[in-house]
């Protein structure tokens, strides 16, 4: 697809409006390579810091929760820079070599890059599904702690409805397209059947549970099936 190359530059564009929007909409760029793993290595072990990290903020005793929330927490991560940058700048983010802090959840790619949607046409939205779950796949592959393939697959779901809800209110202007291009996100692939939109603000209502519920102070999320 080298044809339909989006240049570094108006990748760098993209990720720097795109990290305005809020915390998980940031995807850093560039800058020394100190502090910074292959997301891979992190995948290939379960997450296994971050969930212990999730249990010692939120005091559970149940490792597939910890899991759960770090993996949702990933996904939103990952759906919310990549959704806006397609949608404002009309750009598909190259997430090969995704890179994770060695002391945290953020997330950087080395070197910007991404295709153009309009070059890509009809594909672009498969391509934009691929780069982002391709992550979530790998990462619930190398879980060593089981969790429901459909729980996890509501949670990427989940992350996409709540980055395409924040995105919303941030850029009024862009609704119709939002509205359009999650509908068909949700009926591609894995994410078909998890849920579904139940509002004209991109409202969502999964079918399974993330389980932050069964934390000592946790709640039912907004989105909850259980809520």
């Amino acid at each position: 697809m080298d044809d339909v190359r989006a240049s570094a530059a108006d990748v760098t564009v993209a990720l720097r409006e795109a990290a305005d929007i809020g915390g998980f909409f940031v995807l850093r760029t560039g800058g020394r390579d100190d502090g910074w793993h292959a997301a891979a290595h992190s995948y290939e072990a379960g997450f296994a810091d971050l969930a212990e990290a999730v249990a010692r903020r939120h005091r559970t005793t149940e490792p597939r929760v910890d899991v759960s929330i770090a993996h949702l927490g990933h996904a939103a991560r990952l759906w919310s820079p990549a959704l806006a940058c397609f949608v404002l700048h009309g750009i598909v983010l190259d997430l090969e070599g995704l890179q994770r802090s060695d002391d945290g959840p953020s997330l950087r790619v080395p070197r910007p890059g991404g295709w153009y949607v309009e070059r890509l046409g009809d594909a672009a939205p498969g391509a934009l599904y691929t780069q982002v779950t391709r992550h979530l796949l790998a990462l619930a592959d190398g879980l060593e702690v089981k969790v429901a393939p459909r729980l996890l697959d509501g949670n990427s779901a989940s992350a996409l409805a709540g980055a395409a809800h924040a995105l919303l209110r941030a850029r009024p202007a862009v609704r119709r397209q939002l509205t359009d291009l999650t509908a068909v996100l949700l009926e591609t692939g894995r994410l078909e059947g998890t849920g579904a939109i139940t509002g004209p603000d991109l409202e969502f209502r999964r079918r399974s549970c993330c389980l932050y519920y069964r934390a000592p102070a946790g709640s039912k999320c907004g989105d909850c099936v259980l809520a």
